[in-house]
């Protein structure tokens, strides 16, 4: 019962720290509270994972140490990761902005991960529940399957986001329980809920646009809800959304909005019929409604036309709440980067405690920068217990 290292959570950053460790003759037991391992991985891009993206920098990270991940992605890169699923031979493709996903399912990282796993002799326990930690000689790992010890713990359970398929604080507690700071967390790469319900009518309705929020910009579809909006723009704005703070969206980026209704200065055409050559016609007609009671443009004054193109190019709107971990693709925040080294993820307090993947205070943008994540933290915990 006895091993090098134990992993908590058998997710992307779990498996591949498991998997780096054992092909280095570790004796490592992983430990999964849900049935499978990798659930997270299954449900992801649709089914079809995400699972890296060409273009990884730091700039596409937050954090309040934002240089931390440095280290870790330059160890093992997108391209890494790629060669490994080529010799997988899974089919893969490029959507868009450098994201690749798996043509078939999901399922298929997950087998990859499983038997790079078996090849490393890495033992995994499903359906055990870590019931707590301690520190005498070694790590005692309590749990739902009896009591196992290792001279270096991995926590890798993941943060808040998805409770349904059994995400819970208790990485958390772990850091907690061992004097190491949490960063603040909340839901991220999450659905906003707008102010009022003036826009509900329009839930299904897509567009592309320019979302900026603390001076980050995404042009991408925004997509509108019953609630909200939601869409790719949104999802990585909410990365860095702040309540109180409108979001700004530019409405046409592919079109010279001045130029348009300057051009219909004097039609006798109501607001909304003019908005519909760029905009579905729903949108413009609750845009030209709302904003400016739908009158034509002949009755604007300059003040009102100005305005009106202002908006266009800067629509300021004000979200209440975010959709909360259940629509969350990952939580923001977690443990202290200040608490870890950047080259192996290792406590600097409590020596053999390793902390990887999303339960760490770094959060990547939308498009498969978060599996990076898992794999390059992993990788690094996985070479230096």
């Amino acid at each position: 019962m006895n091993f090098d290292a134990i992993v908590i959570g058998g997710g992307a950053a779990g498996l591949f720290c498991a998997i780096t460790a054992g092909k280095r003759g570790k004796r490592v037991l992983v430990i999964e509270h849900n049935q499978e391992v990798g659930r997270k991985i299954i449900i992801s891009g649709g089914g079809r994972c995400n699972f890296t993206n060409l273009n990884v920098t730091a700039e596409n990270f937050i954090s309040q140490n934002p240089h931390f991940c440095k280290s870790a992605l330059a160890g093992f890169t997108p391209q890494d990761f790629t060669e490994l699923v080529r010799k997988h031979k899974i089919a893969y493709y490029e959507k868009t902005l450098g994201q690749l996903f798996c043509r078939e399912s999901s399922r298929l990282i997950v087998d990859m991960l499983l038997t790079e796993c078996d090849k490393a002799k890495v033992q995994i326990k499903t359906g055990c529940s870590v019931t707590g930690v301690s520190r005498g000689d070694d790590y005692q790992v309590e749990t739902s399957q009896g009591i196992f010890t290792a001279a270096k713990v991995i926590v890798a359970c993941g943060g808040l986001s998805f409770p349904k398929i059994g995400a819970t604080g208790f990485g958390y507690d772990i850091a907690r329980q061992f004097g190491l700071k949490i960063v603040e967390t909340r839901p991220s790469l999450v659905a906003l809920v707008m102010e009022g319900k003036a826009y509900a009518p329009l839930a299904g309705i897509s567009m592309e646009v320019v979302a900026s929020s603390d001076d980050h910009a995404f042009r991408e579809n925004i997509v509108f809800t019953h609630r909200g909006m939601s869409g790719p723009a949104v999802l990585q704005v909410s990365n860095y959304w702040r309540a109180g703070v409108p979001v700004s969206f530019h409405l046409t980026p592919e079109t010279d909005v001045t130029k348009l209704l300057t051009a219909n200065r004097t039609s006798r055409k109501n607001l909304n019929n003019i908005l519909s050559e760029i905009f579905p016609l729903r949108f413009a007609t609750a845009f030209a409604e709302r904003e400016f009671d739908n009158k034509p443009l002949y009755q604007m004054n300059d003040r009102e036309f100005d305005e009106l193109i202002e908006k266009l190019n800067g629509w300021q709107v004000k979200f209440s709440t975010t959709e909360g971990y259940d629509r969350a693709e990952v939580t923001l925040g977690g443990v202290s980067t200040r608490e870890l080294s950047s080259k192996t993820m290792e406590s600097k307090k409590m020596p053999g405690l390793y902390f990887i993947g999303e339960v760490v205070d770094v959060t990547g943008w939308l498009g498969g920068y978060n599996f990076q994540w898992a794999w390059s933290s992993g990788f690094a915990a996985g070479n230096a217990i």
